[in-house]
């Protein structure tokens, strides 16, 4: 699934094409997504400029003169802008045709993406309102997760993956952000001191800010706008690597499954 990198790769790979354009039409042809694709924007939509494109958490908020869009991706989507004569494909589910001569094609084969509607304040909407801050701002810091992790028994790998303490630290991230940190996925949350605090946290922004540098990571099905996959999975030092040996100390790296989710860890180094 497209975590917090890709996503924002995704953003910054359509906003050149896509922001300050008139939408001149929607073509929804499968609108059976997560949620079902409101039929009516196809007289809504016509005629609006998109001001912004922007993100919060995993999803892209497409600002227009009369709403927002609000667009995820899912296990499996992926947006592009293409030329308006490009012929689409099976599972492309969405275009949005746009006045500069493109459009831009949502492609979903497990269809659990959304595109949502809404013309009220963004922070009302129920998929917004309760998120945390974002991890690259100055809003999550040390000092804020401590007090957060005070009094939780939860195992820090599932805190810190809680979209409600912080958005879009995903399963990937969580497991590169705790090695670094040299603290096992399965410590209590209130047991870390605010030096290993501090230490998460900064690991925490390096690890997304590297992997939405160099384009997102590649995990089966992403693509980044451009057709080109992300490459930060080559960099990776524990996710998916059962077995391999560590690369600061050589002991094989260990996986257990947490909260219904794999984690990647090495003994030795992550008390």
């Amino acid at each position: 699934m497209p975590e917090l990198p890709e996503v924002e790769t995704t953003r910054k790979g359509i906003q050149p094409k896509v922001e300050g354009q008139t939408i001149q039409k929607i073509i929804i042809r499968n609108g059976k997504l997560r949620w079902p694709v409101e039929q009516n924007l196809v007289k809504k939509l016509p005629g609006l400029v998109i001001l912004s494109v922007r993100r919060r958490a995993k999803y892209l908020l497409l600002e227009t003169t009369q709403g927002h869009l609000i667009i995820h991706l899912g296990m499996s989507g992926n947006l592009r802008v293409l030329p308006q004569q490009e012929p689409a494909i099976k599972h492309d589910h969405i275009d949005l045709i746009l006045g500069n001569g493109f459009l831009l094609r949502y492609h979903d084969p497990r269809r659990f993406g959304s595109w949502l509607w809404t013309d009220k304040p963004l922070q009302e909407h129920p998929l917004l309102k309760a998120l945390g801050p974002e991890p690259l701002t100055d809003d999550f810091n040390a000092d804020y997760l401590f007090q957060k992790l005070q009094g939780r028994k939860t195992a820090i790998k599932t805190f810190i993956m809680n979209n409600h303490i912080v958005v879009g630290v995903g399963n990937i991230y969580a497991n590169e952000s705790l090695f670094l940190s040299g603290i096992h996925p399965t410590r209590p949350a209130h047991s870390l001191t605010i030096k290993e605090t501090t230490q998460l946290t900064g690991h925490i922004k390096t690890v997304l800010s590297a992997a939405i540098e160099q384009g997102g990571t590649t995990l089966k099905d992403f693509l980044t706008p451009d057709g080109k996959p992300g490459y930060f999975e080559q960099k990776l030092n524990v996710y998916g690597k059962e077995g391999l040996p560590c690369p600061l100390c050589d002991s094989a790296i260990e996986k257990i499954v947490l909260n219904q989710r794999a984690a990647y860890f090495c003994s030795n180094c992550q008390k």
